[in-house]
């Protein structure tokens, strides 16, 4: 009997890219692999949120919980919507999730049917359109403006859309590229999406990992967008909560309701103890974000200088995330090709820049927020080395 499942098997064959090589590479002895394809921050999560969950569990908070999350985190999320991103939600605007992974999930399977269209500006973050594609939605990518920076086309935009498209999704900061988007594109986003009556996803993740002068805003703060916006977050890059697994939704009641419905017949509800870490997180010193943040810009500009000074490459310095896009298409080799490479050859794992669209030929995506400092500069050392010797 054939398992209906197997039809979906060459939309997850990669879904975790040059990670699941270089850890299949460990599992048979490799023990000097450089992490820098996989978008994991390297710290520790901040004592005190570690603190509170344990607390949490010697005081026995240990069973069901509110189906929407934490009422307490919940309505600690509405002030940080209110005072950082300008959202004004009321706590049932807020559902908390397992992960933005979930929210996005969850907010696809609620608002898209069978044949709907939905837009991924491309290079895209690949996990949401495997989403789109296993509800039976199509997604349509829309090039970003590579010689202008990777700026949002609004034309392009324009000539994408169809009576068939219900949603956009809109990942700011943006991954794999680091781009900021201005308040222009956003203010063009939001007039063609209103234009049009569709939806909007935002994946802002990355949201206070921003450097230089750059500046964050939500979609969501424009005028009228509130209404048509879905915005979804997680704690897992600001306050290195990867596997904490804990992410929410931001949206008018109808929506998160919708979404809500969706979770609670999923996963009931997050981990409990570990939504008493994540209050801990919001309503605690935001120092460490800003620590954690410094660091990562440290990163950026070694790996920003140190690439630029390998021959045949050049990288943009991001203004955002924890990823830089550099261009090795001078190498006149595929971005595959040269990423398996680089792999076997120097034991420095970098994710295929298409790995995030057939836009990133010619680019490798590296994450310089996955190892520390040290170990990043060895890094280098060992592709320069080996580049400059095929040069």
């Amino acid at each position: 009997m054939k398992w209906p499942a197997d039809r979906l098997a060459s939309q997850l064959d990669k879904s975790f890219g040059l990670y699941e090589v270089a850890s299949g590479m460990e599992k048979a002895g490799a023990d000097d692999i450089i992490h820098l394809e996989v978008g994991r921050p390297w710290f520790d999560t901040p004592s005190h949120i570690k603190e509170a969950s344990k607390t949490a569990l010697d005081n026995g908070v240990v069973h069901y919980g509110d189906l929407r999350g934490n009422t307490k985190l919940r309505q600690a999320l509405t002030k940080k919507l209110k005072e950082f991103n300008r959202i004004e939600v009321v706590p049932d605007e807020v559902l908390i999730t397992n992960g933005l992974t979930q929210a996005s999930f969850a907010t696809f399977m609620a608002g898209l049917e069978v044949g709907d269209e939905v837009i991924v500006f491309e290079p895209y973050y690949p996990q949401h359109n495997k989403k789109i594609e296993l509800l039976g939605a199509k997604v349509v990518t829309v090039p970003l403006a590579k010689a202008e920076g990777y700026r949002l086309d609004p034309d392009a935009l324009e000539r994408a859309i169809t009576p068939k498209t219900r949603m956009i999704v809109f990942v700011n900061p943006a991954n794999p590229v680091g781009r900021v988007f201005t308040h222009d594109e956003l203010s063009e986003l939001a007039e063609i999406a209103t234009k049009h009556d569709l939806l909007v996803l935002t994946d802002e993740v990355y949201e206070y990992v921003i450097y230089d002068d750059n500046q964050h805003l939500s979609l969501a703060a424009l005028p009228g967008m509130r209404d048509r916006t879905i915005s979804t977050y997680a704690f897992t890059k600001a306050y290195a909560m990867d596997g904490w697994r804990l992410g929410y939704v931001a949206a008018k009641k109808e929506f998160v309701d919708a979404v809500y419905k969706v979770v609670m017949n999923e996963t009931t509800h997050p981990n409990v103890f570990a939504q008493e870490g994540a209050l801990a997180a919001v309503v605690g010193s935001q120092d460490c974000v800003r620590e954690m943040v410094e660091d990562d810009r440290r990163c950026r500009d070694l790996l920003h200088e140190r690439l630029n000074a390998m021959p045949k490459v050049q990288c943009a310095k991001p203004q955002a995330t924890i990823y830089a896009f550099p261009d090795f298409g001078e190498w006149g080799k595929s971005s595959d090709d040269l990423a398996d490479e680089l792999l076997r050859e120097t034991h420095v794992a970098i994710e295929s820049g298409t790995f995030y669209g057939a836009t990133g030929e010619g680019h490798l995506r590296v994450c310089f927020g996955s190892e520390p400092y040290e170990k990043l500069v060895e890094a280098m050392d060992r592709i320069e080395a080996y580049l400059k010797k095929k040069a």
